[in-house]
């Protein structure tokens, strides 16, 4: 215990000398914390797709990728591209992101709703299946036919009509049908269906498995070119001899598709820390070579007609933010949103670091100074009394000294301001000596 006690610095004092400082510096970065530019939520709802779809498959990747930062994503089901694009402009909805086709809304319509994109992902050619004994070379052929675009939450219904208008035919001209992709593969199958038009991903089981039933033929998109000159939106995508199954020849020929894009749309109100973790996930999962696109060609700023927010083409530019190549999300985060905070704190470290230490030595100096106020009231209190009152005086002034200097050796200071405390004890017994010396 004793050696505790006999130490070069003491815990005790630097405590009281630096607490209130850091309880102040505390108190600050707990305020800034909370009130300059708040943390990013810890939980997002992302509109992604129906079952067995590509959205959905891509959006279930995603809540993978962000649970790693403890991000809870969300998924939400839906009819497709024009549902996620209302729910995520909608004041109401709970939707923050999700994915939304090219060509689905302009500039101007997208910037009055708050709209924002992260880029582009994926190629989302329009897959024209029918049945037929003859070739399509055209889309006039369809006129007359039982054509099924979807739901109305579909974003290829859109498109199609479109499509439809610069080949001079309007949806009255076909006998459309609005079933969903799963039943209406079945129907088309089945011949109650004579053309399925849809927009998806190489990677829809879908698109593979009509690619290789017999009976189902793919149009092909000979006039691609100029369709993606009337649509910028669009681009001329060719799907490879053999790319389904070389062994087979499946397909027999290239085909060439046009194709929008999918694209990873938010609401503005989407915290932009949250933008560069989106992107980072989309470079994992969109960013390898697949049936169209070719290795790191996405995620892109290109092919998106909803402006990409600033945040989102610093990462194009400049990749994975410097801080959270080494540091975790949350406290990369924390580093980047409290940096003003932190400058402030250093430049007040130089002051505090000079207005410190000198608060620690009066601490330990005060416990000893303090006593010469004692000893010189000691001093007073026999010079001021008279001849005849002094050996009264003395005698109580010798138990005050005595009681004195058992208080003050049991005084524990660091061993590096003993100087001071033998000081003040050779100074009792020069206050003692004076007065038995008067006494005598």
């Amino acid at each position: 215990m004793s050696k505790i006690r006999f130490t070069l610095f003491s815990m005790k004092d630097a405590l009281f000398a630096f607490g209130p400082i850091m309880l102040m510096v505390i108190a600050v970065i707990v305020a800034g914390y909370y009130l300059v530019d708040p943390a990013p939520g810890r939980t997002l709802d992302f509109s992604a797709g129906q079952d067995n779809t590509a959205y959905q498959e891509f959006a279930t990747k995603y809540a993978q990728e962000l649970a790693k930062n403890q991000i809870q994503l969300r998924i939400h089901k839906s009819q497709g591209s024009q549902e996620n694009l209302h729910q995520i402009s909608d004041p109401d909805s709970i939707i923050d992101i999700g994915f939304v086709q090219s060509g689905s809304t302009n500039q101007a319509d997208a910037e009055a709703q708050g709209l924002i994109s992260l880029g582009s992902l994926f190629y989302e050619p329009i897959w024209i299946f029918y049945r037929n004994k003859k070739d399509f070379t055209s889309l006039v052929e369809l006129k007359g036919k039982r054509v099924n675009v979807g739901p109305d939450g579909y974003g290829v219904r859109r498109l199609f009509t479109q499509i439809l208008s610069v080949n001079n035919l309007e949806e009255s001209d076909i006998q459309v049908q609005q079933l969903e992709s799963s039943a209406a593969a079945a129907a088309l199958i089945q011949g109650k269906l004579d053309v399925l038009v849809m927009s998806s991903a190489s990677d829809s089981l879908l698109v593979q498995m009509l690619l290789q039933t017999p009976g189902i033929k793919l149009f092909d998109f000979v006039q691609a070119e100029a369709y993606t000159r009337r649509f910028p939106f669009l681009s001329h995508v060719i799907l490879p001899r053999g790319i389904v199954d070389l062994g087979r020849d499946i397909p027999s020929r290239d085909y060439h598709l046009i194709s929008p894009t999918a694209t990873l749309v938010a609401h503005e109100s989407l915290h932009p820390a949250l933008i560069s973790l989106f992107l980072q996930a989309a470079k994992k999962i969109h960013g390898g070579a697949n049936w169209f696109s070719k290795q790191a060609e996405f995620p892109s700023d290109r092919y998106t007609e909803i402006a990409v927010e600033k945040q989102a083409e610093k990462f194009y530019k400049n990749g994975t933010p410097f801080l959270q190549r080494y540091l975790s999300f949350w406290m990369s985060n924390f580093l980047e949103r409290m940096w003003v905070v932190l400058l402030t704190l250093g430049a007040l470290a130089l002051p505090l670091s000079k207005i410190i230490p000198p608060l620690y030595v009066w601490r330990i100096r005060s416990r000893i100074y303090r006593w010469y106020g004692q000893l010189r009231s000691v001093e007073h209190a026999f010079d001021e009394a008279t001849s005849k009152q002094r050996k009264q005086i003395a005698q109580e002034q010798l138990q005050r000294l005595d009681a004195i200097e058992q208080k003050v050796n049991h005084i524990s200071i660091p061993l590096s301001y003993a100087e001071e405390l033998y000081g003040l004890r050779s100074h009792i017994q020069f206050v003692r000596k004076r007065v038995l010396g008067e006494t005598a």
